[in-house]
């Protein structure tokens, strides 16, 4: 019944995503779950405090954000009817945790920029989805940029939630969105969070290994030539600095006979990563289209396999 749900919340969050009016009213349930987070960081992570002691309080402080989200959602199903409309209750109470529409909209905001040659507005725009400094940043290396961002998050907003949706239900799928939620907050490498967000970036790390994959495979298996974009997935995933989002970037870049990833600056500092697929041409405005196209159909071949699975 898990599967349906998942579907439930897949279709949900697609067609409706999260309305305007109750984010502006009660914000959103990952923006609940990041002032929890946050003020768990200014309480806990102290500057004073010995690398060890930080790394303990990470530690304690990921526990309490699993249990924040985890507890309501078990108490939400032991108290849901059973069958279909325990189901459909299920998908709804889900949905927001899913990011189809909104994975598909800011991107396409940013092609709809590029389109029109309007570099500004494509920077503003870029900038609301990836952390580098987008005032630096070229037509081609925003069009690079945004498609690495809709590969990495097409794994992280949609396949991920959906697959630990699927395995554990409501509390799999508000597991998941903590433990992502918490790594984009305390686990980057900046000097406050290398101690302190350790734990969560290792988690984060593990509860996304299968679903990268299952992404790369999905975005593969939706274009003509899915031998070529395993191909370079396979040959190039390994070389990214992410254990898991050069998966879903070199499925993206073999489907499309581009290049992504390479040098870039970001809140760490400079990076020299290695161009994944890197004697392909850089991305351009149109290429950001053919991405969201395929982005479409990987999540297509996803609900096909989660009605696949309800029906099994």
């Amino acid at each position: 019944m898990s599967a349906a749900a998942m579907a439930v919340a897949l279709a949900t969050g697609g067609a409706l995503g999260w309305p305007d009016q109750l984010r502006r009213a009660i914000g959103h349930p990952v923006t609940w779950l990041g002032r929890l987070i946050t003020h768990l960081d200014r309480r806990l992570n102290l500057d004073e405090d010995e690398p060890a002691t930080r790394r303990f309080w990470g530690r304690v402080a990921l526990g309490i954000i699993l249990l924040t989200a985890v507890l309501p959602t078990l108490f939400i199903t032991a108290i849901l009817p059973d069958g279909w409309v325990g189901v459909l209750l299920t998908g709804l109470i889900a949905a927001p945790l899913v990011a189809p529409r909104s994975t598909y909209t800011q991107v396409a905001d940013v092609a709809a920029h590029l389109a029109a040659q309007d570099l500004p507005a494509a920077r503003s725009a870029v900038a609301r989805i990836i952390s580098l400094n987008p005032e630096t940043r070229d037509t081609d290396a925003i069009a690079r940029a945004t498609i690495e961002s809709l590969a990495r998050n097409t794994s992280d907003c949609v396949v991920a939630p959906i697959f630990w949706g699927v395995l554990f239900g409501l509390p799999g799928i508000a597991a998941y969105k903590a433990i992502d939620t918490a790594d984009s907050l305390i686990a980057d490498k900046s000097d406050r969070h290398i101690n302190f967000g350790r734990a969560t970036a290792s988690l984060d790390d593990i509860v996304n290994w299968v679903p990268a994959r299952l992404t790369a495979l999905f975005i593969a298996a939706v274009q003509p030539n899915p031998l070529r974009a395993l191909k370079v997935t396979f040959q190039h995933a390994g070389s990214h600095r992410s254990p898991n989002a050069g998966w879903p970037q070199a499925a993206m870049a073999g489907a499309l006979n581009i290049r992504l990833s390479g040098p870039h600056n970001d809140p760490e500092g400079p990076h020299g990563d290695p161009f994944v697929n890197s004697g392909a041409p850089d991305p351009s405005a149109v290429d950001i289209e053919r991405a969201l196209t395929l982005y479409l159909r990987a999540i297509g071949l996803l609900a096909v396999a989660l009605c696949i699975l309800a029906i099994t």
